[in-house]
């Protein structure tokens, strides 16, 4: 479970420092990369949500396996794509669909599998390092891949860690038996997976037209207010939705939720920038790059396997706030020292700052959002929690990137802006987490009365 979720957060960050081997060989520009890496993000986010509830009609096992499968097909894709358009439908579509059916039975089958907090905290610890750790060392071993071999290479090793899995996951047994009768809400699907592209997408538009960007955003919001008018009325009406509405009457979730979708907007965010610019204003290569990014794995990395023992003495609120003002003060430093970017060390101090701090709260926010629902809701409030985290992924390329590439030429002032805004967006999730109510070091977070709590607590 925790090498699947590695491997997908790794494919989401190692692009980064192959953008300009890739827009070399394919003959296409940083935006065109940039693209592809949204979109492949934003896939995730759509559809992370209907295949949650494809888990419950399909199995979780065999979506398990269907999308490491489609995961696998689209990493062999991309390592032979003749140019972008190919890589895009390897990349994005068959990686981003493949990804977005295999994460939500990691999470489902890991919440089964372990009832009380310090073991599923110990659980999500593995699961939630590793994938912060893929996130981290994608810039890494994507960069020695590359500069050893090829970018094409990165993607062969990713067609390999699938295979491993496959065999690795053969005695993983399903507690619950899949329903082929249950209902799937497709318009509630469409609706919602338009309105999240439009946004996105939409955003991403910023550095060309800024008209088509309004009108992108306009049809976004537009059609998830449909989403949530449509799905109000099928639970009225006793039909079942894509997800109930009453996953956001809980207080502690909400909160988690919001501060699980700034922490992956922060990972990729800071990832992508940093990335870019070392790439194309300071000429860095790729091994280059992922060098200076050994930093941040190494912070996300010593944090983040500390997570069951700082559970044990610190309550997760505390986790979560120390996170948010550790990763600030890691992008004041990058803020700081950008103008000694001719020296390799000096984007170190900011990136091992930053990692500690986002390795020190990802596995807390998971838990509490995980925690604050039944077993009967593991399903849909998984598939939530994956989808706002994956959303905020790519909110994280596409807003931080698009402030970075819209001016790219002015060096430092593009990269500041976007650094700052990234800060920005740290300060919303540190007033939601300072918002979590307070807790005993070992217990779940308090949530509404009417939300059972999961088996155990």
């Amino acid at each position: 479970m925790a090498l699947a979720q590695f491997i997908c957060s790794f494919a989401g960050s190692n692009m980064n420092v192959m953008i300009n081997d890739i827009s070399k060989d394919l003959n296409t520009t940083v935006k065109g990369v940039q693209t592809a890496i949204t979109l492949f993000l934003l896939i995730m986010a759509i559809l992370m949500i209907p295949a949650s509830k494809l888990t419950e009609k399909w199995g979780r096992k065999f979506c398990l396996r269907v999308g490491l499968l489609l995961y696998g097909v689209g990493a062999v894709l991309s390592a032979v794509s003749p140019g972008l358009g190919v890589l895009i439908l390897g990349n994005s579509v068959f990686e981003g669909v493949g990804t977005a059916l295999l994460i939500p039975p990691v999470y489902i089958l890991t919440t089964l599998a372990f009832t009380d907090l310090t073991s599923r905290a110990k659980a999500f610890g593995a699961i939630s390092a590793l994938g912060g750790i893929g996130a981290a060392t994608g810039p890494l071993i994507g960069g020695l891949i590359t500069s050893a071999i090829s970018w094409r290479a990165a993607f062969v090793f990713q067609a390999a860690v699938i295979v491993a899995i496959i065999v690795l996951s053969r005695g993983i047994k399903d507690p619950l038996k899949p329903d082929p009768s249950r209902p799937f809400d497709l318009a509630g699907a469409l609706l919602s997976g338009a309105g999240l592209f439009f946004l996105v997408f939409g955003i991403q538009q910023a550095q060309s037209d800024l008209t088509v960007m309004g009108v992108l955003i306009a049809l976004g919001v537009a059609f998830l207010i449909a989403f949530f008018a449509y799905t109000r009325r099928r639970e009225r009406a006793g039909k079942e939705p894509l997800f109930s509405l009453s996953l956001f009457r809980n207080r502690v979730s909400d909160l988690g939720l919001i501060t699980q979708n700034i922490q992956w907007l922060l990972v990729m965010g800071i990832t992508f920038v940093v990335s870019v610019y070392l790439q194309t204003v300071r000429d860095f290569n790729a091994i280059k790059t992922g060098v200076i990014f050994t930093a941040l794995t190494a912070g996300v990395l010593v944090s983040s396997l500390g997570a069951a023992r700082f559970a044990r003495r610190r309550e997760q609120r505390t986790l979560i706030i120390a996170g948010f003002v550790l990763t600030v003060a890691g992008i004041g430093l990058l803020l700081a020292l950008v103008r000694e970017a001719g020296s390799v060390w000096a984007f170190v101090p900011g990136l091992l700052v930053c990692g500690l701090g986002l390795g020190v709260m990802l596995t807390p926010s998971v838990n509490i959002v995980q925690s604050a629902f039944s077993e009967k809701q593991q399903g849909e409030i998984s598939g939530l929690s994956r989808s706002i985290s994956n959303l905020g992924s790519s909110l994280g390329t596409a807003i931080a990137g698009t402030i970075l590439i819209s001016d790219v030429a002015s060096g430092n002032r593009s990269y500041v802006l976007a650094m700052v805004a990234l800060a920005g967006f740290a300060l919303v999730g540190l007033a939601a987490a300072v918002g979590l109510p307070h807790a005993r070091p070992g217990q779940a977070q308090p949530g509404r009365a009417e939300v059972s709590p999961v088996a155990g607590h």
